[in-house]
This record gives C-alpha cells, structure tokens and sequence, in this order.
C-alpha cells in the first residue's frame, strides 16, 4: 500500500488539514519546551558531599568534545534532513508531518523526564573538585565536613546535574527515533537477509553511543549517568514512534497509521457518493418505466416498490 495515492497528498494539498487536526499537539509541544526551560533555571538538589568523596570527584575540568549547540544539530536536524528527503521523494506530508512531531515528541519529552531527575537527584560530577575549589585551596565544614564552595555559582550548579547524562538522553531520543523510521523505510524485517540494512539502522545508535562516551571521557559523568541516560532516551523514542507509526515489521510499516486513516476515509466516501449516484439514477429509470407504461395503456401499472426496496436494501449494505 506503500504508494496508493500519494501525489495528492502534498504540503500545499494537505498540509493545512494535518497541522489544524494535530493543533493541540504542537501546543503541548511549546508547553514540553517551556516546562524544560524552566527546569534549566531552577536550583538542582545541592547532595552532601563530604571531605573523604571528594577523592572520586577529583578528574580534571575539561570542555566538552561534543558542545551543547551539537546535540540539538545531531538530535533534530539531522533526523529532519532525512525526512525531508524522503518527502521530496514520495510526496507524503502525512509521513513528514508525523515524523517531525514524533521526533521532536521524543526529545521534549526525553529533555524534560532527564532534566528533572537531574534536579531532584543533584549528584555531582566526576570533575566536581574542581568546580568547587578552582585555586585547588579545599574548605569543608569542621562539623559535618561538607564541602564549602567558593567556585563560580554557576560552574558549580551545573556542577549537580550529573546523572542522568542530558548529551545521551538526548541523543538517542532524536537517533533512535530515526532508527525506527529508517527501519520503516526500508523495510528491514523483510527476512531477505540483508545485513546492509541492518548497518543502515545501527548507524544512528552508533552515532549516539560515540556521544555517550564522549561524556565520559571528558569527565562529565560518570558510567551510570550515560547508561541511564541512553536508556531514558531509547524508551521514550520506541514509545513516540510506535504512537504514529506502524512497528518496521508490520505490513503497512511505510506509512504512519494517521496515512491509512486517510486513505480508508477517502475510500468510504467515495464508495458512499457512488452508491447514492447509482440508486438515484436506477430510481429515475424505474420512474420513467412507469410514466411510459400508464401512458400506453390507462389500466397497465407497474408495482415498483420491490425493485425500489431491493435497490435500498443494496444502498444500506
């Protein structure tokens, strides 16, 4: 069913329909955004660190070999490219439509789950000493022996926000929601045996994973973060993706559901209108019949009302 119909079902055809049907969705949408802004701004949960952790909390202050901008590049533009090729290709915006929202359903969402755990848990990061006492001059408190920043606030806040790791979360979110469409695609559980497709879908993971250990190697989290993190993101992508798409191995797994919902409406519509034109045209022809035989002949008649009744009954099935 892969290509019924699909050059009417373009941005200018349809385009308009689809936005105003999934209006809600793309609110929440803004409201995901805002709630994870607000989630940035807000004080994490300072955890007690006392003099004798500080002994793994001592790897050195590094910068980030994947920045920050990057992630939002790897995660959401570059699954966007991908679909809109296969766009100009096919001519679906249904595909489009659901595809974008669907992936950025998935990162929102993965954003917004990661960044409040880091909140409540507040659990430092591997190079948090440095963070805390840049001059390397340690200060803690002679009752409790929590440690006494003298850092830079917010070098130190950030310095809470280590687990789960939001580089990870975020990028199997955007990549693992390509990998499912491109399993889509391309039709990878077609038991041919094709390994080269099996790359093709491995390849967005893999890209992922390269940032996950990125994290770890610049002292930013530590093990568990990234694994948490990579989790989070591979869960929320499965869900978001199978809310509008058919699992890669179903028979219609080309196309979103919202597609097939379209073109069956499509269907019913048309099978109504030629139905209803059939039986109006039959009824004409019997009435004729009938004027025609009373005009022959004053005492001829015609019972019209099984034909009339059968031409229902086939109208209502």
């Amino acid at each position: 069913m892969a290509d019924i119909q699909l050059g009417v079902h373009t941005i200018r055809s349809h385009g308009s329909k689809v936005a105003k049907f999934h209006m809600y969705d793309w609110i929440i949408l803004v409201l995901l955004a805002v709630t994870d802004g607000l989630l940035n701004i807000i004080e994490p949960f300072h955890r007690f660190v006392g003099r004798d952790m500080m002994t793994d909390l001592r790897y050195p202050l590094k910068g980030n070999t994947v920045p920050f901008w990057a992630v939002p590049v790897i995660a959401i533009l570059l699954p966007m490219v991908v679909f809109v090729g296969i766009y100009f290709k096919k001519k679906n915006v249904y595909d489009l439509h659901h595809a974008i929202l669907g992936l950025l359903f998935s990162v929102l969402i993965t954003a917004v789950i990661t960044d409040a755990i880091k909140d409540g848990v507040g659990r430092p990061r591997p190079d948090f000493f440095w963070r805390c006492f840049p001059d390397g001059k340690e200060v803690y408190d002679n009752v409790t022996t929590d440690v006494l920043c003298h850092g830079e606030k917010s070098v130190i806040k950030e310095g809470h926000k280590s687990f789960p790791s939001g580089h990870t979360s975020w990028s199997f979110a955007g990549l693992g929601f390509l990998s499912w469409y491109l399993a889509g695609k391309i039709n990878l559980f077609d038991r041919r045996g094709h390994v080269a497709k099996l790359c093709l879908v491995f390849l967005p993971l893999l890209v992922a994973a390269l940032v996950a250990v990125s994290r770890v190697d610049d002292y930013w989290h530590h093990w568990q973060d990234v694994f948490a993190g990579g989790l989070i993101g591979s869960v929320v992508a499965s869900f978001c993706y199978l809310q509008f798409f058919p699992a890669p191995y179903d028979v219609d797994g080309f196309w979103p559901h919202a597609y097939f919902h379209q073109l069956a409406e499509a269907q019913s519509s048309n099978q109504v209108v030629n139905n209803t034109g059939s039986f109006n045209m039959r009824s004409t022809e019997i009435e004729t019949v009938y004027v025609s035989s009373q005009s022959h002949s004053g005492t001829q008649l015609r019972d019209t009302s099984p034909i009339l009744d059968s031409m229902e009954s086939g109208y209502r099935r």
